[in-house]
């Protein structure tokens, strides 16, 4: 990529920008378009168009695989350099204090409720807004273009590319825990050892996109132990779906100790060894809103307060995980 060789170009679009960086984080075109929320034929499309703008090809495609080519390598930095750039602009333009800080909570009743509402005491004067859409693997798309300020989950499960651009504090080791029906053989047992449910097909999100960090996450708790991860099944949104979709399919799903209470359900902590899910608070890398100082605050008063960043002993985590938690706090 010669000095000068784009000088003769148009400047391309800061949107075909964080289209080509995203493809080049992933390296696969459905993932990368999950993330932005647009549909894959869109994203090929605007790969194209950036493409025929700077006239050079920037992916080398097979039917097996996506690859940067020597351009594409050469245009990452600079593309991110751009973007941030934007990022910056705009954040400046725009007074923290003057707009909603807007927190992606997952769920509700999980452990992000509780820090919004300390955050909220701490700063009256901020708007702080929730929504409840996704897992930490969706909010990042948002967290990264801007449009969502802050979210909760698991910061091991991103891809480095994505940690690499975004910034965490450690909030919590959450227990974990599965929901089961009623009738349930295991329901009568104040605790599930992990050993009692080899053989079930046990539900984590698989196929849901804005969650693979969790998915990833009882992938490897499962592994070795005989737990058949449940097979990819429509999100039951909602108390009624939850419920009728847990009488019909029977499949225990897993949790933290935290989950709401369901009806026709019960929750039950698992041990041997006690797994644990690591939160954290998340926002992108630079980001400046009071919402974000208050949250952070909030979260670090509650885990000081109660201990939550105390593992309990022979407590089951990934290494990655570990070392991600210890280095953000």
């Amino acid at each position: 990529m010669g000095e000068g060789r784009f000088a003769a170009r148009r400047h391309p679009d800061t949107r075909l920008l964080r289209a080509f960086v995203t493809v080049a984080e992933d390296l696969h075109f459905t993932r990368a378009a999950a993330r932005l929320y647009v549909a894959q034929q869109a994203l090929s499309r605007d790969i194209r168009r950036l493409e025929r703008e700077l006239g050079v090809e920037l992916f080398a495609r097979t039917t097996r695989q996506v690859s940067l080519t020597a351009d594409g390598e050469r245009l990452v930095p600079y593309a991110r350099r751009v973007l941030d750039a934007q990022d910056e602009l705009l954040a400046a333009c725009v007074p923290g204090a003057g707009r909603p800080a807007l927190v992606d909570l997952n769920s509700p009743g999980l452990l992000g409720a509780r820090i919004l509402a300390r955050a909220r005491e701490l700063a009256p004067e901020c708007e702080l807004m929730a929504r409840y859409e996704s897992g930490l693997t969706g909010a990042a798309a948002g967290l990264l273009a801007g449009s969502l300020d802050a979210s909760f989950g698991r910061f091991a499960g991103l891809p480095a590319a994505v940690r690499a651009r975004l910034a965490q504090q450690p909030v919590r080791y959450e227990r974990m825990a599965v929901v089961l029906p009623g009738d349930h053989p295991l329901a009568h047992l104040p605790e599930v050892p992990l050993g009692a449910l080899a053989g079930e097909r046990v539900y984590a999100g698989a196929g849901n996109p804005g969650t693979r960090e969790w998915t990833e996450l009882a992938q490897r708790l499962f592994e070795g132990r005989g737990i058949v991860l449940a097979p990819p099944a429509p999100l039951a949104v909602g108390v009624d779906e939850f419920r009728r979709v847990m009488a019909k399919s029977r499949t225990p799903v897993l949790a933290v100790l935290d989950f709401p209470a369901m009806p026709g359900t019960v929750l039950r902590p698992l041990v041997d060894p006690v797994p644990l899910s690591p939160l954290s608070l998340v926002w992108r890398r630079g980001a400046r809103h009071p919402g974000i100082d208050a949250l952070r605050a909030a979260a670090a008063a509650l885990a000081a307060e109660e201990g939550w960043l105390r593992p309990p002993p022979g407590a089951w985590l990934p290494d990655e995980d570990r070392r991600v938690m210890t280095a953000g706090a």
